[in-house]
């Protein structure tokens, strides 16, 4: 069978030059016997900022916030908000993973790095005590 692939796609505008991309994306790849799913960023309103709102139950340390601790326990024991386990299922299940988007300040959108930053926590897309050694994007 064909490779799942999964498009992450940060362009508002459905006539613009990135949208054209996807779309020759998605005709090209199915016809190649891909299973193409899409996460339209800005079609399914995503929410870029990383907030105490991505910790379902109590906090590891509810005396001082940080992020990045915060999620990686709640990544831990199930504990991440429905919307990113979404995401990061979608990632899971991919053979290949492809970000479509246009340059922003030599960067991409800020819809594109909050999915980032929210969705590829530590202990799912990485493991900091194997540096590139371990995890799922090693």
């Amino acid at each position: 069978p064909g490779k799942k692939v999964l498009i992450v796609y940060a362009h508002q505008e459905p006539k613009s030059f990135n949208a054209s991309l996807l779309k020759i994306a998605v005709e090209e790849l199915t016809k190649q016997g891909c299973s193409v799913t899409v996460s339209d960023l800005y079609a399914m309103q995503f929410e870029p900022r990383a907030t105490r709102n991505d910790i379902v139950g109590p906090l590891h340390n509810s005396e001082a916030f940080n992020y990045g601790v915060e999620t990686w326990e709640a990544y831990k024991r199930g504990g991440l908000s429905k919307d990113l386990v979404e995401e990061q299922k979608k990632v899971q299940e991919a053979d290949l993973l492809i970000f479509q988007f246009p340059l922003f300040w030599f960067s991409m959108p800020a819809i594109l790095k909050g999915w980032m930053d929210r969705v590829l926590v530590q202990g799912f897309a990485y493991d900091l005590s194997k540096s590139y050694d371990g995890g799922l994007l090693q």
